[in-house]
Order: structure tokens, then sequence, then C-alpha cells
């Protein structure tokens, strides 16, 4: 693809290397952000009501008509695909702060400050609310990607697309070898297995009747064994990420999507068909897997799928793009952008409700809502999020925790009221 393009139309930027106000903003980034915070509670909540450690093992077996249909569109073109769009965003995110603040020293010791901040969000919400957290993720790629410094935005491309495939690949191959290996090994498996149905169903019963600090030790426990391990491989590959989402911005793209119309087609056209290819090879392998005892399918089919989400994550956002120069659709998705302003805030708030709704120690609905009902109380939670947060944007410049990580990256107080 080429990298060579006119010279967008940037919008104007505030002399001093600060926070900056709605004016100064990327308008297409921030309503790409509010479609992929839907996108990321239609695949997070059922791991508010599912033990953690069945995560990765596909669709719950459990779930019958209305809820399989349910979890089946949600794993085939939700699930891994906005957590790619939602990476890609933060990658863009450090394109324009860099492109703001240079690579100086100011503004490395601004965006190091900034990810420590995003590292403690994430920690305290793996503990407080949900051990699913992404934010400490992020925040130690986003450590990795400043430290790569002011590379050429092909090698950014080139680095991108490598090792983000090179990892998905891995990952298949590795499914692919596990699945011949003879019996012997098979039976260490389903050892492994048991363990893990064991923890499953301690993690299960806490959750669903225990107090408020019993659930944040299980939390703990969920986030130590099974999201830390996870880092080895989600790390690489947001880092992977963030560098396409750089790459996307400093190719000017991103600031003239009028001018880039006709590349976004093209780009619609491509990943998309390759995208749902690479998935319908992964369900044909397999949706729903026992856990350790079907290591080998289930790895195939991971990689397999992640194959897919990279492609399939940049159609939806050259969708969306597309969308934003169509009059009648632009103006609907125009309604999308301040919960995407505010998408730090509205990430944490999917929790708060998530875990009162689901745990013990608030309503108790653990096991009880189907996939289809979690879908439905996604779309009528995030309406009530897209209306709250353009209700607290007409009065205040950011949102809570957007404020507040101003204030911890910046080492200074911004001014949280509009005049």
């Amino acid at each position: 693809m080429n990298t060579t393009v006119a010279s967008p139309a940037v919008p104007p930027l505030p002399g001093a290397f600060a926070p900056i106000d709605a004016a100064q903003r990327i308008h297409a980034l921030d309503v790409v952000r509010g479609f992929a915070l839907l996108g990321i509670f239609l695949m997070n909540i059922e791991w508010f009501t599912r033990p953690f450690q069945q995560m990765g093992s596909g669709i719950d077996p459990a779930a019958a008509g209305i809820d399989r249909a349910a979890a089946w569109l949600v794993y085939v073109f939700v699930q891994g695909k906005f957590w790619v769009l939602f990476s890609l965003l933060f990658g863009m995110g450090f394109a324009v702060m860099s492109t703001r603040g240079g690579h100086g020293a100011q503004f490395r010791r601004t965006y190091a400050r900034r990810c420590m901040a995003l590292l403690a969000f994430g920690l305290l919400h793996a503990v407080l609310l949900w051990p699913g957290d992404i934010l400490h993720a992020y925040a130690i790629a986003g450590l990795l990607l400043m430290a790569f410094g002011e590379i050429g935005n092909r090698v950014r491309l080139g680095l991108g697309i490598g090792v983000y495939a090179a990892l998905a690949v891995l990952t298949a191959l590795g499914g692919a070898l596990l699945s011949a290996l003879p019996a012997e090994a098979a039976a260490e498996f389903a050892k492994a297995g048991e363990e893990a149905d064991v923890a499953a169903a301690a993690a299960s019963s806490i959750y669903a009747e225990g107090g408020y600090w019993q659930a944040a030790l299980q939390r703990a426990r969920d986030f130590g064994t099974v999201a830390l391990p996870a880092a080895v491989m989600v790390v690489p590959m947001a880092l992977s990420v963030f560098m396409l989402g750089a790459w996307l911005v400093r190719s000017g793209r991103m600031h003239d999507i009028h001018g880039q119309r006709g590349w976004f087609a093209r780009l619609a056209l491509w990943t998309i068909p390759a995208g749902l290819v690479s998935v319908a090879l992964s369900v044909r392998v397999g949706t729903d897997f026992d856990g350790m005892r079907e290591m080998g399918p289930m790895l195939l089919a991971t990689g397999l799928m992640l194959l897919g989400n990279l492609p399939l994550a940049l159609g939806y956002l050259a969708l969306v793009v597309l969308g934003l120069g169509m009059p009648g659709l632009s103006r609907l998705l125009s309604w999308l952008a301040p919960a995407g302003r505010m998408a730090l805030s509205n990430y944490l708030l999917q929790s708060l409700v998530a875990s009162t709704l689901f745990y013990g120690y608030g309503f108790g609905l653990w096991g009880q809502v189907g996939r289809a009902g979690q879908v439905l109380l996604v779309f009528a939670v995030f309406v009530l999020q897209v209306v709250a947060s353009g209700w607290w944007l007409s009065r205040f410049r950011f949102g809570p925790m957007e404020w507040l990580w101003r204030w911890l990256s910046y080492g200074k107080r911004p001014p949280l009221r509009l005049a």
C-alpha cells in the first residue's frame, strides 16, 4: 500500500504541548472509538457471568436456541475484532500526541507518565472490578512503542503486519502440532483440564455468592493466573497493532477521510473478504472446546481467528469512515463521538455496571442471563452511555477519568468545566 498522500487538512494545534480541546480532536477517531466501545462491551460482558478459566474455549456449550445464535454472532463478528480496533485507536492516539510533542524529552516524560497512569488504572480495574482488564497490557505496549522512537512509516507498517501475522501463524501451527501429539501427551492435558475445571467452579461460587472483598481476592487470583501469563502474547500483539494505528495517522489518511474515500473503499474490499475467509476456517475447526483437553484444536482455531481479526478490524474501520462521508449516516454515527471522547470513563463504567449486576455482592445475576439477554443489556447500557456522554461533554471539557489521566500525564491539573 502506498504510504504517500497529499498534505492532509490537519486541525489546528495548540501552541503548547498540553491537553487538547474538542476543536483540535480528529472527529473520525472519536466516532470509531465510540463504535469500538460497543463491540468491546459485547465481547466482555460474557466474562462477568462465566468463569475466567474458560476464556479461549469458545462458545459456552450450554448455550442453546437464541442464546446460541447470539453467542455465535458475537464470537464470529465481534470477539477479537473490536479488541484490535481499539488497539488501532490507541496507536493513532500515540501518533497524534507525538506529532504535537515531537520525540523530545518533554514528550517522552509526558508519555511515560501517561502509560504509568494507565498501568495503575488497569491494575486497579483488574482487582476492584474485572480481571479481564486490557489497560495494563496497553500501558506496557505503549512504553515499548515509545522506545522505538521516530522510525519510518513504512517500517511501522512492516513491523505491525509482520509481528501480528507471525504471532497468529505461530499460534495456529502450535495448535496443529499439539493436535498431532500421541495419546500419552493428551492425558497430561486432560489432567490440566481437570485442575482448570476445579478452579473455574471455585471462582464461579465466589463470584456468584461471595462478598465484595472475596470477589476482589478472586479477581486478583484470576488476573495473576490467567491474564498476566496471557500478556506474553497480548503485549507484542497490541504493540504490532499500535504501529499500524500510528502508520494510519502518520500517512495522513485519518486527517483527510473525505479525500481518502477511495483508499478506504479499497481497504474494505480487500480486508473484509480476507478476514471472513480466515474466520470461516476457524469456525470450521470448531467454536467450542473442552478447555485444556482440546488444546490443539483450540489453539488452531484461535490462530486462524487471529489471522482474520486484523483485516476485519481494518474493514470495520473503513466502513465507519466511509459512513462519515454519507450525510444521513454521518449524522447518526456522530452520536457516537461523545462516548468515544470519554472512552476510558465509559470502559470502566461498563465494568462497574456489569460487575454490580452479575456478582453476588450486587444483584447476583451470575449465570442467570443468557447470551441473548446479555446482548440486549449491552445495547441498553450503551445507549445510556451515549446520551450521558453527550450531556457530560456539554458541560465539561473531558470525561472524569480522562481529566484525571491528563492531570497525571502532564503534571498539571487541566480545567474541567467549560467556560
